[in-house]
């Protein structure tokens, strides 16, 4: 059975080297503009949710105090090019 999803239409104006570059795609991957332009931003939503979900978990471990000091990152930051490179801080 064929389940039929619902769609919508998205019209966006966009630079024509990226134009050129999506039919260029299309073309090598024998797909349509549509099916490229799918992809992409489906790509790009999942991305931005994650980004989204890890800054919240962020501002949860902040808020719980679960942050390394400055400093520390800092220190450990300058050992790495020298012969005796710092452990990594710690929670």
């Amino acid at each position: 059975m064929n389940v039929a999803t619902e769609t919508k239409v998205l019209t966006a104006h966009v630079p024509l080297s990226l134009a050129e570059k999506v039919e260029a795609m299309a073309v090598r991957l024998e797909r349509s503009r549509g099916w490229v332009m799918k992809q992409a931003l489906e790509a790009w939503v999942d991305q931005e949710e994650e980004r989204h979900r890890m800054t919240l978990e962020a501002l949860e471990d902040v808020d719980a105090g679960r942050v390394i000091d400055h400093q520390a990152i800092q220190a450990w930051a300058d050992s790495l090019g020298t012969d005796e490179p710092l452990p990594p801080p710690v929670k």
